[in-house]
């Protein structure tokens, strides 16, 4: 699987507007919304699930990295949201240090198989620092996928 695959364009934000956890991932969701992936009428379950499931176990994964994620009986189609916070974040992260890159994954509840092929390749790359720092470091959408359309292409990309 790709990046291509499943992360929308469309939703990324190259400076998250919130200065919390459950504001970022509000925004993340609404992004995807604007951009088409999640219905209007959805936006709100599929927000607080979200939430509820970061509420049971932190997904900030330590080194300015979270990926929260959940299995939704409304979705059809696994996609994810990218969002860079300058400020960073308060994910209850491992490390317990802040977050600059949120990657929200939505996936339906019916395709575990696609949901842990997509987790596997985000977190194959988010576990090289050098695309952890790249990540960091694009000031635009565009930069941003870039970098993902150069770790699809280039699968040992360091």
């Amino acid at each position: 699987m790709k990046f291509a695959d499943f992360v929308c364009p469309d939703a990324i934000i190259v400076e998250l507007k919130a200065s919390d956890r459950d504001g970022a991932i509000s925004e993340l969701v609404s992004a995807l919304t604007d951009a088409g992936r999640v219905a209007k009428t959805k936006r709100h379950e599929i927000t607080n699930a979200v939430i509820e499931r970061e509420n049971d176990a932190s997904t900030g994964m330590g080194k300015g990295i979270a990926v929260p994620h959940v299995k939704h009986k409304m979705l059809h189609d696994i996609v994810a949201a990218i969002g860079r916070s300058i400020a960073g974040l308060d994910f209850a992260s491992l490390d317990k240090q802040p977050v600059y890159s949120v990657i929200l994954v939505l996936s339906p509840v019916d395709e575990p198989d696609k949901h842990l092929q997509a987790m596997e390749k985000i977190f194959r790359h988010l576990n090289r620092p050098r695309f952890r720092k790249f990540l960091r470091q694009c000031q635009t959408a565009e930069q941003i996928k870039d970098l993902l359309d150069e770790a699809d292409e280039n699968p040992a990309f360091e």
